[in-house]
């Protein structure tokens, strides 16, 4: 009887660690995803940009096109200069579309909560799995 409970903490677990139906590609976009939300809602733009690929060919579409990580940083820290502007962020993934296995395609709902307005909108990024995992290479957010 010790070794089936045992047995059952051991399934318990492992299950909390994956989520039915998706591949370990998908749980590692949204990973990446969630962690983004978590580190926009702290204020914390550094860890935010970790979701996007370090490199000058990075491309960012909004109001204005962003060539490069650091651009895109510059962008936020300019759009977004404190936790009040920030606001709180929501994400609602409405589709993950693999091309191939190194490159997706996620559409989804970004929404805002602040003090005084709520914006939203949509985006489509494309993530590349290179050699340190998922990232960003194209963000188109309006």
């Amino acid at each position: 009887m010790k070794k089936f409970f045992l047995f059952l903490l051991f399934v318990a677990g492992c299950a909390k660690n994956s989520t039915p139906g998706l591949t370990a590609d998908d749980q590692a976009i949204r990973q990446t995803l969630n962690r983004q939300v978590a580190a926009w809602n702290q204020g914390n733009l550094t860890i935010f940009m970790e979701g996007y690929w370090k490199s000058d060919s990075l491309l960012f579409i909004g109001k204005k096109i962003s060539k490069g990580w650091d651009s895109t940083l510059l962008r936020y820290q300019h759009s977004y200069p404190d936790r009040k502007t920030m606001g709180e962020l929501r994400f609602e993934i409405l589709q993950l579309d693999f091309a191939s296995a190194t490159s997706c395609l996620v559409t989804g709902h970004y929404f805002l909560k602040r003090e005084k307005d709520n914006p939203s909108g949509i985006f489509t990024l494309l993530f590349k799995k290179k050699k340190g995992g998922w990232v960003i290479v194209y963000d188109h957010t309006s």
